[in-house]
């Protein structure tokens, strides 16, 4: 399957009724950090989490991933979300423990942008890429 760059976030959930509704809850995390704003409007994708399905489609994931490795000896594990040299707007929404800003792009990648500040957006050139986290450096600020 492939994930859209567009990604805001990924999480699991019921579809409960209500009234005469059936309803999605975004868990509160996903409005805190920002991935998402309460009013605005969204596309939404269901995913099955049909067991049997689940472990079909898995055995193909894992039969096509030892294949690729086999031929290519590249990771089977997700790529990063960037790569170095590349331009980004991003929204700093945290602090690191060191004073660094901390943005989140697709799927909750952290780009560590030193020297900025919660709530800034700020245009960065990608310096670092790591397998969990990029840093970033502002080449523009409050784009």
């Amino acid at each position: 399957m492939e994930i859209s760059d567009k990604l805001l976030c990924l999480f699991s959930a019921d579809v409960t009724i209500e009234d005469d509704k059936y309803v999605v809850e975004v868990p509160r995390r996903e409005i805190e950090t920002g991935s998402v704003e309460p009013g605005e409007t969204y596309r939404v994708a269901l995913i099955s989490d049909d067991s049997d399905s689940s472990q079909q489609s898995e055995s193909k994931s894992q039969s096509k991933s030892q294949s690729q490795s086999e031929s290519s000896g590249a990771p089977s594990e997700p790529q990063p979300p960037v790569e170095e040299g590349e331009v980004r707007y991003v929204e700093v929404e945290d602090i690191g423990k060191q004073g660094d800003g901390i943005a989140r792009v697709e799927r909750g990648y952290v780009i560590i942008v030193p020297d900025a500040e919660i709530g800034e957006r700020v245009k960065v050139e990608i310096t670092e890429v790591k397998s969990n986290f990029a840093v970033g450096e502002i080449i523009e600020e409050d784009f």
